[in-house]
């Protein structure tokens, strides 16, 4: 497995991602709004100058599994309710350990970006996404709820240096 930027070199892979996590009806975290764009061209045009995006890819056929996203600076949704860092695994490839890895990479990233408290947030009923946090050092902070969702969203902060 090895995290990259995206690039149109893997434009048939990311837009298959795209595809499957359409049809399973999830929600795409991480992804910088890949959902909305049928063109890949299209969503790495607007990536953001503040945010590292980065798609996992597997090293034995080079298809692209998941997508993690480090955002450098909070706006006030980012600070209480998403985090630092956002990812997601394709549907048909969880229970694999990519998410636990592709949260390692991030975090070492993050680091090396200057950020040493890193915050990781989670829908409390994600018990998969609260397994990968706390294997990569998470400490649970608080639960707050969400209007927009109407869910709880669990907070974690993990040390980088």
């Amino acid at each position: 497995m090895k995290l990259i930027e995206p690039s149109m070199t893997y434009d048939r892979q990311i837009q298959a991602f795209r595809r499957e996590y359409l049809k399973s009806g999830d929600s795409m975290d991480g992804s910088s709004s890949l959902r909305k764009f049928g063109s890949t061209q299209d969503w790495l045009d607007q990536l953001e100058d503040d945010t590292t995006q980065y798609i996992c890819v597997r090293k034995e056929d080079d298809k692209v599994v998941g997508v993690i996203q480090i955002r450098h600076r909070f706006n006030e949704f980012l600070e209480k309710y998403a985090g630092h860092i956002g990812y997601c695994v394709c549907p048909g490839e969880r229970n694999k350990g990519y998410a636990t890895r592709m949260l390692e990479a991030a975090l070492e990233a993050c680091g090396q970006l200057g950020i040493s408290d890193v915050l990781v947030c989670c829908y409390e009923e994600n018990e998969a996404s609260r397994r990968t946090i706390l294997k990569n050092g998470g400490v649970y902070e608080s639960k707050v709820f969400e209007p927009r969702s109407q869910r709880w969203i669990e907070r974690y902060w993990i040390h980088t240096t």
